[in-house]
């Protein structure tokens, strides 16, 4: 099964932007299909690949951080070639 994940993470201390880069670029070495956009990073495959990969990425994310919060979308099927028609 194909999936689409949006992640946003939101490190809760002054200098952010360190962890931010180290997350994306954990990432982006995943493998995966890779969407940027300056409020998210969108992730793109098959369902159990991505799963497996995020969680140790995840988790090692967490564990060096005091403070993180994570939002996560998930949406079935591959959206990566998304084009509004309106």
């Amino acid at each position: 099964m194909k999936l689409s994940v949006e992640l946003t993470l939101a490190p809760l201390k002054e200098d952010y932007v360190p962890t931010i880069k180290t997350f994306i670029q954990g990432l982006r070495s995943l493998g995966f299909v890779i969407k940027e956009n300056p409020l998210s990073t969108q992730v793109f495959g098959d369902y159990d690949e991505i799963m497996s990969s995020l969680i140790p990425l995840i988790r090692t994310t967490f564990t060096e951080e005091e403070a993180i919060m994570l939002h996560l979308k998930l949406i079935k099927g591959d959206r990566s070639q998304y084009e509004p028609d309106f």
